[in-house]
């Protein structure tokens, strides 16, 4: 019985178009993708394996740790490390770069990951994914240090992210558009199910934290408060809003139906640039936006033009359907 394409023939596939490719990074992204499998069947069991709850620590952004913020991060270092494809690592769960363990090769890439985005919502089973991006890395070398990941988002090799909802789904873009998998349990295999997904670049769904709209510019709120006056405002039509607090369930949700989400500029915490972390969230994300038709910005430039200045790096993010984030940024440039 045909199944249908599986992500590794489809990334195997992808390879072969490549003149000179060695495989390396077809293997790199199996890796990913066992570690994403695992992740799977982890955040499904929840309870039932005691991985709920939080532990009496933070991360290097003090932000407290679940369970599965560790078990998660450890899966994909464990996945990932062995194999020869990676240089170095780096996570929002570890303060700092992840070096290859001596008793392993050492390869040319890096990877940078969220092992468990949105991990607040794991206590309630709302949908949660985890977000990686590759890069290069720069130069030869046995200990590549944190200034190796500093690349600028335009630089990104692949990137993707594992949507576990009411099913598992990984997303993936290597620069040629953006297809969709979903994770078919009884055969153990991601299937492609959205293939060359593309963003509408119009909408009338908008993605934010209200609760934050106090501290919010005056580009942003004059944005928000033009959707709420929906067909009686400027905008002459109604909009709805969203908010899930997992930036993996808002994007995804962008990419089936259209829409914006913003995590913009505010004066919560003046000493913050931003909430998102630009090298393994906002980077990632707006690589597979783009590569969907839609648009990413901190309101004021391209992401993906950023010079990262450090691994956590946090950055306003606005992105989504075209026309309304260059909306949004259409208002920044006014004021």
């Amino acid at each position: 019985m045909h199944i249908g394409t599986t992500i590794t023939q489809f990334i195997i596939e992808e390879q072969r178009q490549i003149k000179g490719a060695t495989g390396d990074f077809t293997s790199l992204l199996n890796d990913i993708v066992t570690a994403c499998k695992v992740i799977s069947n982890a955040v499904n069991k929840g309870a039932l394996i005691g991985v709920m709850g939080s532990l009496d620590s933070e991360n290097v952004q003090g932000e407290t740790q679940k369970k599965l913020d560790v078990i998660t991060n450890e899966i994909f270092i464990q996945s990932n490390e062995w194999a020869g494809h990676l240089a170095a690592m780096a996570s929002e769960e570890m303060d700092d770069v992840y070096q290859i363990p001596g008793q392993y090769p050492r390869g040319k890439y890096l990877l940078v990951f969220d092992p468990l985005d949105g991990s607040s919502n794991v206590d309630v089973n709302i949908s949660v994914g985890t977000i990686f991006s590759i890069l290069r890395c720069p130069g030869e070398g046995d200990a590549p240090t944190a200034q190796a990941f500093l690349q600028p988002g335009t630089k990104q090799v692949a990137a993707g992210y594992a949507l576990y909802g009411s099913s598992t789904m990984l997303v993936l873009t290597t620069g040629q558009g953006v297809n969709g998998f979903t994770l078919d349990r009884d055969v153990g295999e991601f299937i492609l199910t959205h293939p060359n997904m593309t963003i509408p670049a119009d909408t009338k769904e908008f993605a934010i934290n209200a609760s934050n709209q106090r501290f919010w510019e005056a580009p942003v709120k004059r944005y928000v408060q033009e959707c709420l006056e929906g067909k009686t405002g400027p905008r002459a039509r109604d909009f709805n809003m969203r908010w899930v607090a997992s930036m993996v369930a808002e994007v995804h949700r962008i990419l089936i139906r259209g829409g914006i989400f913003m995590y913009p500029k505010d004066t919560k915490d003046p000493a913050k640039a931003g909430k998102l972390r630009l090298l393994y969230e906002a980077n990632p994300m707006s690589f597979i936006v783009e590569q969907a038709g839609g648009a990413s910005s901190t309101g004021r430039q391209r992401i993906l033009d950023l010079q990262p200045e450090g691994l956590h790096q946090r950055v306003p993010v606005i992105l989504g359907s075209k026309n309304e984030v260059e909306k949004v940024v259409s208002y920044h440039l006014d004021a």
